[in-house]
């Protein structure tokens, strides 16, 4: 493997010098923005990440910022972006920095992998990146990559494989000369695999870098490889969804409990269950000693997690008076200093 992995170093820094994306995050070397777009790009496309990325740059701009700001409005900044623990374990690496490293961002992969939601990846490419430590940064586009240049049938979704491709480009930056620059080849690996060697549909073979070194393009096997068992299929759970509106105009929110799926966000009112028919909403309301005016049926939607899909039934229903067990909010007052998850804005935008 290492023999086959010294051919690519050279053409596929040549093709980075070249041809390079201008991105926000890689206007300089500064680890904190690098921190910042890594954790965003995960389970995020680029394109979509740029203005969330702008948004957060423009309010939190350094380490001691996103230390101080509020869980509230920290998770206001990342709505949209989803998975809304990557920006709790943002604010508690922030803290760790500011009370063990004064402020300033650890320089080295052994210290970076220590901080709240830097794993090996993240740590990885802060270091490489920023610092040209000699240490890999292997994500799913660096796998598919180089299963198809070395024609691996390993599953790239097995944590053994991860290892021994990590294991192996170590090695070769380790023996690189001494003007090797690490960032650049671990984000020319990850370029390629994001334009060009891509996950579905067809790669762009005829324009790529490595096609005269690719084994898995000069035998016809790239719809073949990477090798991906299928995932375990998703539970799914079904949930009645209400959103209730006062007689003013306000719509009820409230806190979710603070462990399990969506942990502390803001949800619409909901319960767990399918509740079908105007009588069955009526009285399921009034656990909550709400007295309903009018229930109008919202349709179906279906939200996918990682491993969860929920099923939902919505109602709108408009109730006399506000009770207290909800937080009890003008539209706009939601929309400016409220982050909800995707799964109730969907419903919210109707």
């Amino acid at each position: 493997m290492y023999k086959k992995l010294k051919e690519i170093v050279e053409p596929l820094l040549e093709w980075y010098q070249n041809n390079r994306r201008m991105l926000p995050w890689r206007e300089n070397k500064n680890p904190y923005c690098i921190w910042i777009s890594e954790i965003m790009l995960q389970q995020t496309r680029i394109e979509a990440v740029k203005r969330y990325y702008a948004r957060f740059m423009e309010e939190l701009p350094t380490v001691h910022d996103l230390a101080n700001i509020s869980e509230e409005r920290l998770l206001k900044l990342w709505e949209g972006l989803g998975y809304y623990n990557r920006a709790r374990n943002l604010q508690k690496a922030a803290k760790m920095i500011e009370d063990k490293y004064h402020g300033e961002m650890p320089n080295t992969y052994e210290e970076l992998v220590k901080l709240p939601g830097i794993g090996e990846y993240t740590a990885g490419a802060i270091a490489s990146i920023a610092y040209n430590e000699r240490v890999p940064a292997v994500d799913g586009n660096v796998l598919r990559v180089l299963s198809r240049v070395l024609e691996s049938r390993k599953d790239v979704l097995l944590p053994e494989t991860k290892k021994e491709f990590t294991k192996q480009l170590k090695k070769l930056m380790l023996k690189q000369k001494r003007n090797f620059q690490a960032g650049d080849f671990n984000e020319a690996l990850m370029e390629l695999g994001e334009i060009i060697c891509l996950p579905n549909g067809e790669p762009n073979c005829n324009i790529c870098p490595l096609k005269g070194k690719c084994i898995a393009y000069r035998k016809d096997l790239i719809q073949e490889i990477p090798v991906r068992e299928k995932k375990v299929k998703r539970k799914e759970e079904k949930k009645t969804i209400f959103l209730l509106i006062s007689q003013d105009g306000k719509i009820a929110i409230r806190k979710r409990k603070e462990n399990g799926i969506l942990a502390r966000m803001y949800e619409l009112p909901n319960l767990d269950e399918k509740i079908e028919g105007i009588k069955a909403v009526k009285e399921a309301l009034k656990q909550w000693s709400l007295k309903v005016k009018q229930v109008q049926n919202m349709g179906e939607y279906q939200h996918i997690f990682t491993h969860i899909t929920w099923k939902m039934v919505a109602y709108k229903v408009s109730i006399e008076k506000e009770n207290t067990e909800f937080i009890w909010l003008h539209p706009d007052q939601l929309k400016k200093e409220y982050a909800l998850p995707t799964a109730f804005k969907k419903i919210l935008k109707e």
